[in-house]
């Protein structure tokens, strides 16, 4: 511990705090990547692990072992697991089947311009002079996104495979050492009651993840792919093939120089800020009010606590679209000009409330409306949560002289954190994708001539900014896929460090 810390003068241990804090998530920021590295070097000793087995086990395994290599299945079918050699055969005959008819054109298609740049896909859709009808016709070339989707499922089908080409040859292995010391392997019936015994989960969880991979990694790698090539308006198909362009997306996003750049790094400075604002504002004002509720003396709790919670009550959207009108600077209750509650504050305080009209006056809006919607939810669960911190601590802390301050960061506080650090992770990155707050309440406006004219407004999030690229006139879909991958690089780390980082992790056993 560092005694001279507490020497030193409330400023002073605040900048020790701040200076701190920066080191630390400097220290976790670059080993988060030390981890990433250890990560896939990791995988990678496996995979050579894996082959060195697979290498080993064809090596010393017998004629039929070596056999099933080629036929998967064929030793499961000769030594009594029927029903699991047919499945195998069946899927390495669905494998072929498909891969010759239809995924591995896809695929050829896919990769063969991914390294050199150019076309995804070879023949462009065009209209051609028909001699014998006498009219223009139409040729239908290829379909870039389809071959995109399909070459896309077609590497999952190929690492599908070859994890179950993997289980095979080890499960072959495993029959003739069975074979050899006269040990019976699992029928059918065994394997089923094993399914619905110790491996009951992978039974329970065979849906979900099916799931999981067709409508959230299947898109997601999509996306990925497409942050690498020059997808919009102009080359949605079956208009135009577009092309891989390798890193030129990247390179003109983070470009500083830049009108786009200027715009991304604007737009990204806000979006944190917002984060941070919305985040600890409804939380830190959440709970003063669920602390002022709990003190002793305080009357009609029940009913503090249900208006608050009957404000949660209200659609979020319903009470964004409300404010949004009564900020409304033509003719909003709040808006200047607007009712004569505005008009006396602005005869009053000589100010005019310029919400959509001015940058830092509509942002400071936005945060206010934010808390009005989050500081219930905010109160509501640190309501329960003061009630659960042990009383004898209090009473400790007064006997020794301490302040109600004091009490506050030593004791209410630190507990707080430890119990509510993951949901204010999960806030943050909640906030860092608030689209409905922004876009309901302000639309991402005013406008800034300063920022790049294809949709960026004052306001806008990275997210509201994304789906405006996706859904504008040009539908700049290769600069929102990048900007999809930044914001889920951005969630993941800040997400990771700060969690291996809190108390929720490191202190646990002060508070068990």
């Amino acid at each position: 511990m560092d005694l001279n810390r507490y020497r030193l003068t409330p400023i002073q241990r605040l900048g020790h705090s701040i200076s701190s804090f920066f080191k630390n998530f400097g220290k976790g920021f670059i080993g988060f990547f030390v981890k990433i590295y250890r990560a896939i070097v990791g995988f990678f000793v496996k995979i050579g692990q894996g082959c060195k087995e697979f290498a080993v086990n064809f090596w010393h395994g017998d004629g039929l072992t070596k056999a099933s290599h080629l036929f998967m299945g064929l030793s499961h079918i000769c030594r009594g697991q029927i029903v699991r050699g047919i499945i195998y055969m069946f899927l390495e005959a669905a494998f072929i089947l498909y891969m010759v008819m239809f995924g591995g054109k896809y695929l050829a298609m896919f990769f063969e311009n991914f390294f050199t740049g150019g076309n995804v896909g070879r023949v462009e859709t065009k209209d051609f002079w028909n001699e014998d009808l006498g009219i223009y016709d139409k040729m239908v070339g290829d379909n870039s996104f389809l071959i995109f989707l399909y070459g896309i499922l077609s590497l999952f089908v190929i690492i599908f495979f070859v994890i179950c080409y993997v289980s095979a040859t080890r499960e072959s292995y495993e029959l003739e050492q069975y074979h050899i010391i006269g040990k019976r392997p699992k029928n059918l019936k065994g394997d089923v009651k094993s399914l619905l015994d110790n491996k009951f989960h992978i039974t329970l969880l065979s849906l979900p993840m099916v799931g999981l991979f067709l409508f959230t990694i299947v898109p997601l790698v999509t996306m990925i792919f497409i942050a690498f090539t020059n997808y919009d308006a102009a080359h949605e198909v079956p208009q135009r093939l577009f092309q891989w362009v390798g890193f030129a997306n990247f390179k003109d996003l983070f470009s500083g120089g830049s009108k786009l750049g200027q715009t991304f790094w604007r737009v990204l400075g806000w979006t944190l800020v917002w984060a941070v604002l919305a985040t600890f504002t409804s939380y830190f004002f959440g709970m003063l009010l669920a602390m002022l509720i709990n003190r002793k003396g305080i009357k009609f709790k029940k009913l503090y606590r249900t208006l608050f919670v009957a404000t949660i009550a209200v659609p979020q959207f319903v009470s964004l679209l409300i404010m949004s009108k009564m900020l409304d600077t033509g003719g909003g209750i709040l808006g200047s000009g607007g009712g004569i509650i505005t008009q006396m504050v602005e005869a009053i305080f000589d100010y005019h409330l310029k919400f959509g009209i001015d940058i830092n006056t509509t942002r400071i809006c936005i945060v206010l409306v934010n808390m009005w919607i989050g500081v219930p939810y905010s109160m509501l669960m640190c309501s329960g949560i003061l009630m659960n911190i042990p009383n004898d601590l209090y009473e400790s802390a007064r006997i020794d002289g301490a302040s109600p301050a004091r009490r506050f960061f030593k004791i209410t506080l630190p507990y707080m954190l430890f119990v509510t650090g993951p949901y204010l992770i999960t806030q943050f990155i909640g906030n860092i994708n608030n689209f409905n707050v922004i876009y309901l309440l302000s639309g991402g406006g005013p406008g800034d001539l300063m920022l790049y004219t294809d949709g960026a407004k004052g306001t806008d999030l990275l997210i509201t900014w994304l789906y405006k690229l996706s859904l504008g006139v040009d539908r700049n879909y290769k600069l929102a896929s990048v900007i999809g991958i930044l914001v889920f690089v951005i969630s993941a780390t800040f997400s990771l460090i700060v969690y291996n980082k809190s108390s929720a992790v490191k202190g646990e056993d002060n508070f068990q």
